[in-house]
């Protein structure tokens, strides 16, 4: 939080009332500077530009002086501060914005202010705008902690005339304390509902049945096993040799064996780590600082906490890559380090030229690209350090048993046995452990919500890891028990062959991001009233990057699962082989 001794005022100092953007109400992100509307500038004197931060620049803040005279402790009465010359563009111009129900936002010392540019009659022919702007501004001490607006002189737009734009400031006495002049903004009852702690209690109950059923499973089936094994150990050589092996016993020598595209895999892997790491650090962090009563501060610290977190990229990527035989170690290097900003960046160019051509303020300018440039070249060296570290001391082969030579042939399964099949199944269950609070999460951003509720998302973030780790013990499980130890086993072409192993592994329990994304679109046509091109593309475009990092972070957990379920699986055939023969 911006340092107190900074939000101190004196009598009679200046306050300044800065004007942000203004843009349709339906459709949050479509915003365009506040005096891009033939709004008049106020009579006192221009002050510097306000210099933007990374975040604010990329959220598309662009603060510009009101030009209004307001001083600490000075009341005003009602000023007429300009007059728009108001000729037939001007008027259109107005017309467009009050149908399109246009809202904009002002600050005073770091708190928003929000009204409408005006409306129109019940038949919609006459639209007249709201020229008469009311502040009370709340102080305790020498800071302010509120401030109200309301609209007030409606005037009908008539070509060809002159229309004053006026203002008053009325100041008070409040007793809310500066820290905790950011509550009115919250919703509490919107939050806190009882339907957000039930559905994280459901979760909790479903997490508590999957584990004991995960449990279960692999315990009845590993105990049948055992005691198969067992009188087994009774039979002679040629009985013992006539018996029915199956399952995933036969796969001990297969399950190991090197990745059909190691440089993606291991890539993917690694960014799937960085992904849970920034996730986590970024939770942690607005818990302790509530990041939310800064402008931008959330995205910047995102940017800077993914930067800094880039070793565990190269660490784990660059780990297993060496695993399982890699040798083009420096390519890996750089498709792992640059893969999410790459994709991130593939988007937001192409949603910039759009801003760029609607002239909205989301249009990134060339100082900020410059900066996350900047960003994502420290990326670079952070992720060699990583990738080395990762090849030194955890880069050599430490499977329990060896990788047979000839990989074993797949048997035939069951049509509810195919990779494709449990695709789409692995994901239901982690989707459904989040899909509340994903509504949650696109009320705060795609909305008018200021989401404060961290804790609440941490114990989210704790289900779905714990949802997606028992669902891939079982779909692993089931996999497995079908010999089934690959997952580009069908017969197609080599270009087939990528996009299906892409799909079945990558998918195997990230198909929750599929599953999130299905959701934005039902959120999208059923829950907002958002139109247009630029919000269409703004609101699908980073849907689509959110859910492809949300399915990257899954990724994380079916390998880790994967490789501890089959190390256990093959430690405990390997005791009962050397058992067998020793008898």
């Amino acid at each position: 939080m911006t340092a107190l001794f900074l939000l101190q005022y004196t009598d009679k100092e200046e306050v300044v009332l800065w004007m942000n953007t203004v843009g349709p109400y339906h459709n949050r992100q479509e915003t365009y500077k506040y005096f891009s509307l033939p709004f008049c500038v106020g009579t006192k004197k221009t002050i510097s530009h306000y210099h933007e931060t990374l975040g604010e620049a990329l959220q598309g803040v662009e603060l510009e002086f009101s030009g209004l005279d307001i001083t600490f402790k000075e009341e005003v009465m009602q000023t007429t501060y300009c007059d728009i010359e108001l000729d037939k563009p001007k008027r259109d111009a107005f017309v467009y914005a009050i149908k399109n129900h246009y809202w904009y936002q002002m600050y005073i010392d770091d708190l928003p202010i929000w009204g409408i540019v005006g409306e129109a009659d019940e038949n919609g022919e006459d639209h007249y705008l709201w020229t008469y702007k009311k502040l009370e501004i709340g102080y305790n001490g020498n800071r302010i902690v509120d401030v109200n607006l309301t609209s007030e002189g409606k005037v009908k737009l008539v070509p060809n005339t002159r229309i004053p734009m006026s203002y008053s400031v009325k100041w008070k006495k409040s007793d809310v304390k500066f820290e905790d002049r950011f509550d009115k903004y919250l919703d509490p009852s919107f939050f806190q509902h009882r339907i957000h702690w039930f559905s994280i209690f459901n979760s909790f109950m479903m997490v508590i049945f999957l584990v004991g059923l995960v449990s279960m499973i692999l315990m009845r089936t590993l105990r049948k096993d055992y005691a198969r094994y067992s009188k087994e150990e009774e039979m002679d050589d040629m009985d013992r040799d006539l018996g029915d092996e199956y399952g995933w016993k036969q796969v001990h020598g297969d399950v190991f064996r090197p990745s059909s595209h190691p440089l993606i895999f291991s890539s993917l892997v690694g960014s799937g780590c960085q992904i849970f790491s920034v996730s986590l650090i970024v939770i942690i962090l607005a818990m302790i600082e509530d990041l939310y009563t800064e402008r931008g501060s959330m995205l910047s610290t995102a940017i800077f906490v993914y930067a800094a977190t880039s070793p565990v990229n190269g660490y784990f990527g660059g780990s297993l890559y060496a695993k399982q035989g890699g040798r083009r170690w420096i390519k890996q290097m750089f498709i792992g380090a640059f893969l999410i900003p790459a994709m991130v960046c593939g988007t937001a160019f192409f949603i910039n030229f759009i801003a760029i051509y609607y002239h909205a303020s989301r249009a990134i300018p060339f100082g900020t690209m410059l900066m996350c440039c900047i960003c994502f070249f420290v990326i670079l060296p952070l992720n060699l350090v990583g990738t080395i570290l990762g090849r030194n001391i955890s880069g050599q082969p430490n499977f329990p048993c060896r990788v047979n030579a000839v990989p074993r042939p797949i048997p035939e399964k069951k049509w509810f046995m195919e990779p494709a099949v449990i695709v789409c199944l692995g994901g239901i269950l982690p989707f459904g452990s989040i899909f509340i609070e994903m509504y949650f999460i696109f009320t705060s951003f795609w909305a008018y919500k200021i989401y404060y509720v961290y804790g609440f998302m941490m114990l989210v973030l704790v289900i779905l890891c714990i949802v997606t780790v028992c669902v891939t013990i079982v779909c692993t499980y089931f996999l497995l028990n079908a010999e089934d130890y690959r997952c580009n086993c069908f017969k197609m072409n080599v270009i087939l062959k990528i996009f299906f192993f892409f799909f079945f592994f990558f998918f195997f329990s990230a198909s929750t991001a599929v599953y999130v994304y299905m959701y934005s679109f039902y959120y999208y046509f059923f829950k907002t009233k958002m139109y247009g091109l630029f919000q269409t593309s703004f609101y699908f475009g980073y849907m689509a990057v959110f859910s492809t990092a949300l399915g990257i972070m899954c990724d994380l957990h079916i390998i880790a699962l994967l490789l501890v379920l089959i190390a256990s699986v093959v430690l405990i055939c390997k005791s009962l082989w050397i058992k067998m023969s020793a008898k």
